[in-house]
């Protein structure tokens, strides 16, 4: 049932176009963060990508735990998908010049993939529910 549920989490976030992905460093500061692609491996690993934050990286590489959820807040359906990272690679480089990404702030150079094993599902919707692992 657990990889029905999370197959499901995964076909939600695909029709949505993005995924939310929770990481936390060392002191356990919480930080959150939109990526834009969500898929199963033929393994049944979870793999989330997207152009991370330096902040993300950062705690994905010191701390392996994760919670990724979807939540489609039409239907008001969705769930936490909870686990450990297994991988976190380089998969697409920023290649070319744009003079005006000078003048602000430091984009991310790199997409990423995170590969992670998920331990727990939990349902994710506004209207009340348990935060009990589904089955």
């Amino acid at each position: 049932m657990k990889n029905e549920l999370i197959e499901e989490a995964v076909n939600i976030g695909q029709e949505l176009g993005y995924v939310f992905l929770t990481t936390a460093d060392t002191n356990g500061i919480p930080h959150l963060t939109v990526a834009t692609r969500i898929d199963i491996t033929p393994k049944g690993q979870l793999t989330v990508a997207g152009w991370f934050c330096p902040g993300t990286v950062a705690n994905l590489e010191n701390n392996p735990s994760i919670g990724v959820t979807v939540w489609d807040k039409e239907r008001d359906a969705g769930y936490q998908l909870l686990g450990k990272r297994e991988a976190l690679r380089e998969i697409a480089i920023l290649d070319g010049y744009d003079p005006k990404l000078e003048k602000g702030p430091p984009s991310p150079q790199v997409e990423r993939e995170l590969v992670m094993h998920v331990e727990k599902v939990l349902e994710f919707k506004k209207a009340p529910h348990s935060d009990l692992e589904e089955h």
